[in-house]
């Protein structure tokens, strides 16, 4: 009988991976959302080319949807649908996909994203065995349309979007199409869990980078992201206080004082006071001074030196960021 406080998925459909060894684990959160889920889960199990298991962790679908998810998939192989008690948010709903299964790549899609074609998941494990570094690789976004970037989705420095379809170094990856080695993941202790969504990937990601582990983005990876208007966050609601609260916490895990992130929460009530958010920046910088104290890291001169190559040197002078940073609108964001 379960316990008051357990927090375990509960499978529904589909069966738990083999305890026999295999190449990666497809991850997919899923909220609603039917027709875009129930497309996702079939481009995952469309992947050629590699031994895989797909995972889908339901954080609270309608009855309804579940319903129809369970009897499309029951007698599926390589898949396991799970309900989970209740929404843990990206963070926490990925920590708990990911340690349901033991693939050596976690490979993570959107709910609303399908893979461009049959040998995405492939081709990331490929890169993963070719260099021994690679932590953490993004893939490149996709609008609906399957040829154009997906703007709304470019999670790097601006000065990089004419590479959208190269492969370069960086200190970051997109949620909606990515892969991690499953050692990495192990080795940096996953996502924070309190920071439900937004910043967690830049986060997991630092923890990485001070392990010396590799971060790249590879354009030539693609996954289309499908997403209506209705179904997109809005800055004036809970994104804002996640996203400012988050980056402040990020902030003082790596050294920053309160003082020294004053210029910071400056910047952000300048940027939602003119987007039309100001309430929840301020929610979200009290926040994060509510929060318990994270554990405080060092940067090492290497860590520092990565990320000036691979950020900083990208994001251009304090006037050029001003007037892009803080001065600028707001992107819409699924």
């Amino acid at each position: 009988m379960r316990g008051e406080d357990d927090t375990s998925p509960r499978l529904i459909a589909g069966q738990r991976p083999t305890l026999d060894a295999y190449d990666a684990d497809i991850i997919i959160l899923a909220l609603n959302r039917l027709l875009e889920t129930t497309e996702a889960i079939k481009s995952a199990l469309s992947q050629r080319g590699l031994a895989f298991h797909v995972t889908i962790l339901d954080q609270g679908s309608e009855p309804e949807t579940l319903d129809v998810l369970t009897r499309t998939f029951a007698k599926t192989r390589n898949l396991a649908l799970y309900a989970s008690p209740k929404n843990f948010g990206v963070a926490g709903g990925r920590n708990l996909a990911t340690a349901l299964g033991h693939g050596q790549i976690i490979l993570a899609l959107d709910n609303d994203a399908t893979f461009s074609h049959a040998w995405i998941a492939a081709r990331a494990c490929r890169a993963f065995r070719y260099n021994p570094a690679l932590g953490a690789l993004g893939f490149g976004i996709l609008a609906a349309d399957g040829l154009t970037p997906d703007k709304s989705s470019w999670g790097y420095p601006e000065r990089l979007l004419p590479r959208f379809g190269e492969r370069f170094d960086t200190t970051t990856f997109v949620g909606a199409g990515h892969a991690i080695r499953r050692i990495t993941w192990g080795a940096a202790g996953g996502y924070d869990p309190s920071f439900f969504f937004t910043w967690e990937e830049y986060d997991f990601c630092l923890k990485a980078i001070a392990l010396n582990w590799r971060i790249e983005y590879d354009g030539s990876l693609t996954i289309r992201h499908k997403v209506s208007p209705d179904a997109r966050i809005g800055w004036d609601a809970a994104r804002m206080t996640h996203f400012v609260r988050n980056r402040l916490l990020i902030g003082r895990k790596w050294g920053a004082s309160w003082l020294g992130l004053a210029p910071r929460m400056l910047g952000y009530l300048v940027k939602a006071m003119r987007n039309g958010c100001f309430p929840a920046a301020l929610e979200g910088i009290a926040a994060a001074f509510q929060a318990a104290p994270p554990q405080r890291r060092r940067m090492t001169p290497a860590m520092r030196h990565y990320l000036y190559l691979n950020e900083t040197r990208y994001r251009g002078s304090w006037p050029e960021r001003l007037r892009r940073e803080v001065l600028g609108h707001l992107k819409t964001s699924p």
